[in-house]
Order: C-alpha cells, then sequence, then structure tokens
C-alpha cells in the first residue's frame, strides 16, 4: 500500500467524533515518503466508488491521480510529489450510482478568489505570532465580570478604497493597520467579524459558507489573517468570528450530497434541508460530521488565536420544526420538536471549548426562551458563554420608534428586560440585522426632526451602556449612519463632516470610556443586587432614572434618561443614599473632564422616587444624567424597628 498520513489512530479518533484536530491530517498537507517530497491529500467519502484528485499538478485530469480507500473507514487517500503549494485542486469523485463530478476540499485552508470555487494547497506553517502576553492573560480571564463592547463589523464595507471590485477591499494586513486605532479610540474590547470562512456569494455575508477552515480569499492569505488578529491583540483588542454550524448552502462544489448521497446533511430532507432558506442541515448525530465542526471551531481558535465564536441561527438548530410547516418535519423519539442530536452537539462543543481552550468564548444567537442556553451541561445547560439578548433588543427598538407622545403607553419595554436580565449572560445587541432590508439605520428608526433623532439616539445608547449586559453595536451605527448597510459599499464616513454625526460619534466614544473605566457597569452584570431601579414606573413623563452598584463601593452610578423633547425644569431624583453626587455625563458635554469641571450636588434628607435622599437635576428635551457616587458599605437597607419595651396603654385599639 502506498503511503498515507491517516493512521489507525486518527481513523478510530475521527469515528468516534473525537478527533479534535482532524483538519491536520483530512484535506492537503506538505508531507514526504521516504526522500520523496509533495502533498498528502486524504477526504471523506464513504459512499463514493472512486475518487482522484484532479489540479494544476496534473491537467485536471481525473485519471491522473487515483486515491485510495483507507480500510472501512470511508476516507481516500493519496501522495502525490508532483504537487506543489499555491496549486489549485478539487476531488474528483464517482457516486455509487457512477455519476462523476467535482468537489472542492471541506478541509481547504485556502481558497481561489471568487467566482473560482477550487481549493488551493496552502500550508499554515511560517507565522510568528507576537500575542503570548495577551495569550497567557486570555486564559486567566473571567469573561463574566469583564468588561466587553464589541465592535461588529463587515471587513469588505468597513473601509474600500476609490477602486472596483476586489480591488476596492481594504487587505487583512491593511485592516490591521486602519481598525485597531480606531477601535481604541473609540474604546471597544472587542470586534466581530463577519463573513471570514470561504464562501462564494457576496450577498450571503459569509452566512453561505463552503470553505469552513479557510478564511476568505478576498482579502488575502491565512498568515494574513494571522497577522491582522495577532496585530488586534498586541493593541488589547479582542477578536470573535461569526461561525455558521446551522446550515450549508447547494453549491455544486461544496457539501451538498458530497460523495453522490446526503453525506454532511441529514438524507431525509424533512430534517436535512431548511425549507425557507434552501440551504441543508448538517447531520449532528452523525460523529464525523460532529466532528468536523467541533474540529473546525477549535481550529479558529488555537491555530488563529480567534477569542471567541458567535454561533449563527441557533435556534434554527435546536428546534426541529424551525421555519417549517406540519408535514415538513419528524419529531423526535420522545414526540418533541427538540433535535436532541443538536443538543447534545452543543454540550460537546461547549465542553470541550472550555476545556482545551480556557478564556475562549462561544456566543449563541439564540432568540426564543430556551432554557439553560448559558447554563453549565452537567446542570442540563448548552455550555454557553454568553447569549444574544435578542428580547432586549425587539423591545428596546419597538420604544425607540415610538413618537415619543405615544411612549409612555410602551414603557414596560423598556422596563420588562431587567425581569430576567441575570437569567442568562446576555450581551445586548444592535447588530447588521436590524439595519438591513428596508428597517432603516438606527439613525433613520428615530421619530421626529433631524435634531431629535441624534437626541434620541444618545439617550438610547446611553440607557444600552447603563443596563446589565455586555455590549455590541454594529459598525456606522456609532455616528449615525444614515443609509442601511450594503456590503457593496463602504460605510458613509463622509458624514464626520457634519457637525451632528462628529457629536454622535463622540458621544459615543464617551459612553465607551465611561463603561470600560468604571466596573460598576460590568462586573456584576448577571447578579441581581448590581443594579437597582430608582423610578421604572415614571411612564407619564417617560423618563427612566437607575442605580449601578460597583463591587468596591466606590463609583456607583445612577443613570436618568429622558425620552421625550419636553423640559423638566423641576425634575429631583431620588437617590439612595447621602452624600456628594458628581455628574459625569450628559447629553451637552459627553464625559465630564479633559477641562471641563464636573458639577456636584449634595443629597438632601428629602425623599423621593421611595429613597430618603434626593438631588435635583433640571432635565432639558431628551436630557441624560450619569452622576457618580460612593456607598462604601453597599446600598442601604431600611433599619429593622426596634422592639417596643414600653408596656402597652390601657386603651383600647380600634378594630
Amino acid at each position: 500500500m502506498s503511503y498515507s498520513a491517516i493512521t489507525e489512530t486518527d481513523r478510530y479518533l475521527f469515528g468516534q467524533g473525537t478527533h479534535y484536530e482532524i483538519y491536520e491530517k483530512l484535506g492537503a498537507h506538505p508531507a514526504a515518503d521516504g526522500k520523496k517530497h509533495g502533498i498528502s491529500f486524504s477526504v471523506w467519502a464513504p459512499h463514493a466508488q472512486a475518487v482522484s484528485v484532479i489540479g494544476d499538478f496534473n491537467g485536471w485530469d481525473p485519471q491522473a491521480s487515483p486515491m485510495e480507500p483507507l480500510a472501512d473507514s470511508g476516507i481516500w487517500t493519496a501522495f502525490l510529489p508532483e504537487a506543489q503549494e499555491g496549486q489549485l485542486y478539487k476531488f474528483y469523485i464517482t457516486g455509487a450510482d457512477g455519476e462523476a463530478f467535482a468537489k472542492a476540499d471541506p478541509y481547504a485552508t485556502c481558497f481561489e478568489v471568487r467566482p473560482g470555487t477550487a481549493s488551493r494547497i496552502c500550508s499554515l506553517a511560517g507565522y510568528a505570532w507576537q500575542d503570548a502576553d495577551w495569550m497567557e492573560a486570555r486564559r486567566k480571564r473571567n469573561l463574566l465580570t469583564a468588561p466587553m463592547a464589541i465592535y461588529e463589523m463587515h471587513p469588505g464595507s468597513w473601509r474600500r478604497h476609490p477602486a472596483e471590485g476586489d480591488a476596492g477591499f481594504y487587505s487583512y494586513r491593511e485592516l490591521a493597520e486602519a481598525l485597531p486605532p480606531y477601535l481604541l479610540e473609540m474604546g471597544y474590547t472587542h470586534v466581530e467579524l463577519i463573513g471570514i470562512a470561504e464562501y462564494p456569494f457576496d450577498g450571503s455575508w459569509g452566512y453561505q459558507v463552503t470553505g469552513y477552515y479557510a478564511p476568505t480569499s478576498r482579502y488575502g492569505t491565512p498568515q494574513d489573517f494571522m497577522y491582522l488578529i495577532d496585530t488586534l491583540h498586541q493593541a488589547g483588542i479582542g477578536v470573535i468570528l461569526d461561525w455558521v454550524p446551522a446550515h450549508f448552502p447547494r453549491d455544486a462544489h461544496g457539501l451538498a450530497n458530497f460523495d453522490g448521497q446526503a453525506l454532511y446533511e441529514y438524507a431525509d430532507p424533512r430534517k436535512g434541508e431548511h425549507p425557507d432558506w434552501g440551504t441543508k442541515i448538517f447531520d449532528y448525530g452523525r460523529t464525523e460530521v460532529s466532528n468536523f465542526l467541533i474540529a473546525n471551531a477549535l481550529y479558529w481558535l488555537e491555530k488563529f488565536h480567534v477569542d471567541g465564536l458567535r454561533v449563527d441561527a441557533v435556534a434554527s438548530m435546536l428546534y426541529l420544526d424551525y421555519g417549517k410547516q406540519d408535514g415538513q418535519w419528524v419529531p423526535n423519539q420522545y414526540g418533541g420538536n427538540q433535535n436532541l442530536e443538536a443538543i447534545e452537539f452543543f454540550r460537546h462543543l461547549n465542553s470541550i471549548v472550555k476545556k482545551r481552550v480556557p478564556g475562549a468564548m462561544t456566543i449563541a444567537e439564540e432568540s426564543t426562551a430556551w432554557g439553560g442556553v448559558t447554563a453549565d451541561p452537567a446542570e442540563g445547560g448548552l455550555g454557553f458563554t454568553f447569549k444574544w439578548n435578542m428580547g432586549w433588543m425587539h423591545d428596546f427598538l419597538d420604544y425607540m420608534k415610538q413618537d415619543p407622545l405615544f411612549r409612555k403607553y410602551h414603557h414596560n419595554q423598556m422596563t420588562f428586560g431587567i425581569t430576567y436580565a441575570c437569567s442568562e449572560n446576555f450581551i445586548l445587541v444592535l447588530s447588521h440585522d436590524e439595519v438591513v432590508h428596508l428597517k432603516c439605520s438606527m439613525l433613520e428608526k428615530m421619530p421626529g426632526y433631524e435634531s431629535d433623532k441624534f437626541a434620541n439616539l444618545k439617550a438610547g445608547y446611553t440607557f444600552m451602556i447603563g443596563h446589565p449586559g455586555k455590549k455590541l453595536l454594529f459598525m456606522g451605527q456609532e455616528f449615525g449612519q444614515k443609509r442601511e448597510w450594503s456590503e457593496e459599499r463602504e460605510l458613509d464616513w463622509f458624514l464626520l463632516a457634519e457637525e451632528p454625526h462628529q457629536n454622535l460619534q463622540h458621544f459615543f466614544r464617551d459612553l465607551l470610556h465611561l463603561y470600560r473605566t468604571h466596573p460598576a457597569l460590568y462586573r456584576k452584570d448577571y447578579q441581581w443586587d448590581g443594579f437597582q431601579w430608582i423610578n421604572a414606573d415614571d411612564g407619564d413623563r417617560s423618563i427612566f432614572s437607575f442605580v449601578r452598584y460597583s463591587p468596591t463601593g466606590k463609583k456607583h452610578l445612577l443613570f436618568v434618561c429622558n425620552f421625550t423633547p419636553m423640559e423638566r425644569p423641576d425634575y429631583r431624583v431620588g437617590v439612595p443614599a447621602a452624600g456628594e453626587y458628581t455628574l459625569i455625563l450628559d447629553e451637552t458635554v459627553g464625559l465630564y473632564g479633559r477641562g471641563r469641571k464636573k458639577p456636584v450636588k449634595k443629597a438632601v434628607k428629602s425623599e423621593c422616587d421611595s429613597q430618603p435622599y434626593s438631588i435635583p437635576h433640571p432635565l432639558p428635551p431628551y436630557g441624560i444624567a450619569v452622576y457618580e457616587f460612593a456607598i462604601l458599605e453597599g446600598p442601604k437597607k431600611k433599619k429593622r424597628a426596634k422592639k417596643n419595651t414600653r408596656k402597652p396603654s390601657a386603651r383600647k385599639s380600634s378594630t
């Protein structure tokens, strides 16, 4: 038998679904057979009659380089001395019915630039990482008590050169030069990148993946992508990738019917297809498929030093009837609509990530009330680190779109989120999905005249920063992008020549710097004693006031947000303790400091908002106020009434 990189142990672990470095064996890799150097090719195609490698090295001749099957593993292999790094290739597969077709390598680490669909022989070796300090700190970081302000961005439309097509894209290395300074200036802690794993259609934004192990060639090589991550880490910025294990497209060169039959997808179309999306659903019960996905997650986290994966469309994986009508889905063995195999997949994924990559995170985009998404698998949970708070997002946006005259009828939409804020480890999100498909940009969602829109957005962003939960905002919304987002053009950076947009950007920057410098805004995100309403019931005036408590006893924060254009010159707000309250942010100045004297008010013993003390704060239209104060012993508790030791009066009490 000829040389093969696949050992018996490899085959066993792959069959068990626990070969977490299977990407180092399957695919195309530089190898040596004795003194001969070349490329080892391996592919899993158990239903195939025959498989060969076609590529630049053999004139794309299906007869030139046949592969051999390995035992009963379904794996085919070949060693080709004539093949070299940089050359293009595919697998030519003859299915059980005799039909032959070419497929891209599922484990390829690089592809040719679309519209071409061939895989490229590409080694990941040769990059010298410089982020050792970041990686060591990551291992020890408690993500739940650390600040997290995420900038969600699509690399191909963040900035563009004035050129057509791919010539306009910023490369990974150009992004490495331009992106970190902007994120640091604004105060973000992380960037979440959309559309990194290779995909053929720009309009899918990267959510129709055909190359799960390949950073898209639109912006450069895998080493270029490593350089981008490395540079961000050295600047102190974490990197999160959108990851799509929920489905894959039907493209002829991709995973669909890979060896002539359903292989990566469920064979029954009622389980294996999304009617609404026209895509295939992974077969999570097949160990080799589960291995493909879990190894892929570890690949990005370990090989590329990525800090987290935001898992797309989790609900579509958990529910067998997601997006389906009666007759389009099959119940599980107990008659329910839960996909038991997907549940086990998530528990396996999150457990092994936690074990092998301490400090890395997995984030669920899950839009239902499924319980325990971020709970430990040992306790029946799915094991994610965080969950996107889609409920909060919908309530928040629905409220913000209301005319201020009618907001009093929707007051509970802004307060409801607190009732379940600690039920999961939530991230508050205003993502790309909310600024496309005729939903309008964040600015254009706001009611009123132009000046009202900016004032509304300032108040809304302030409320978001003060609300418990980590934060995410899609690119462009920090400066008031007017047009909906499109992957075909860069953001409207020219708007920053106009004062209102520049002012909004500076205000959001101040909010993020406030957030990062005050542990009250992140240390107790998931603890009930970290938040207190001062007045949650002022619906008639559409004013919200609340406190975020710091674990240090210092730098507690009092928030006041007025969501109407009505001035409240006589407004007083209740406070929980005596002492000085220092105004550190408002709608006019932004963050006080930099030569701006901070106004200080002393609380007086005057009950207000059911609090023992109060301070005056005349509220302008859409007024915002954030005060800093200290209570060293923690939130005041009501004193227990002293026991009455006096003798009872002779007078009878009335009944």
